[in-house]
């Protein structure tokens, strides 16, 4: 069975290690991006010049139209998805919880939550069995900030991926029997430029003397964890939430 992989935010970062890990692992591969057009067609270009398959596709995951329009791209032009990476995610400048507005967090939540649903939504109508599909995986990308809180930066941020460690948790229950494992990855301080998007672009240096390793994480790293829990390797995981953190 053909291999079909859709990671979302798969323009930069943690998307694009894992693409290009997921090409090599034979997967073809879509990559969605929101803006950087020109960065998601490098990462596609790369796999095709290692003779890999893949496509990107413009998607904002927050607007349900757009997942719907995603997912029907990738049955026509890859085939049937059978593994799903949730990664989108947004920062929005640090803050403390008094000077949150609701727009702020109807924004973090419409990302990193709601999108995160409502892919997953599509991905396990073609995934399955109960519905005639032949299985999958789905891995969510949460974050440490979920157990440690973010205080003084992005609570908001925090309580979002802390939603997506429940959602891991109640989906892998509710399609275990219908061929579909759900796992979830918990990065902690890794080198993206996520943090300058939260007005901090070094924020990686002044932090990394906290983590017990002494140092940040880099994409590869938490890529590896995802296709390890995607593969067969992990085949009886399930519902599992893998820290991928330094210790922190």
């Amino acid at each position: 069975m053909k291999k079909v992989i859709i990671i979302t935010g798969g323009s930069r970062g943690i998307g694009a290690a894992t693409a290009r890990l997921a090409a090599e692992d034979g997967y073809a591969v879509c990559i969605t991006y929101l803006r950087n057009e020109d960065a998601a067609s490098a990462v596609v270009r790369k796999i095709l010049e290692a003779g890999g398959e893949a496509i990107a596709i413009t998607a904002d995951v927050s607007v349900e139209a757009d997942v719907v329009r995603l997912f029907e791209r990738v049955d026509a032009e890859l085939g049937p998805v059978t593994a799903l990476v949730n990664n989108a995610g947004i920062l929005e400048q640090q803050a403390r919880v008094e000077d949150m507005d609701s727009a702020r967090l109807s924004r973090i939540f419409a990302t990193n939550v709601f999108g995160s649903f409502i892919c997953a939504r599509e991905a396990v109508r073609r995934m399955s069995t109960r519905h005639g599909g032949a299985g999958g995986a789905i891995v969510n990308v949460s974050s440490a900030a979920s157990r440690i809180g973010s205080p003084g930066e992005y609570v908001d941020y925090a309580a979002a991926k802390g939603a997506i460690d429940t959602f891991t948790l109640g989906l892998a229950k509710e399609v275990a029997t219908e061929g579909i494992r759900v796992n979830a990855v918990r990065p902690g301080i890794i080198y993206t430029d996520i943090h300058a998007s939260g007005g901090e672009p070094n924020r990686v240096e002044r932090v990394k003397g906290s983590i017990p390793m002494q140092r940040g994480g880099q994409p590869e790293e938490v890529a590896q964890a995802i296709l390890w829990l995607l593969s067969d390797g992990a085949s009886y995981t399930t519902g599992a939430l893998l820290d991928v953190a330094g210790g922190r």
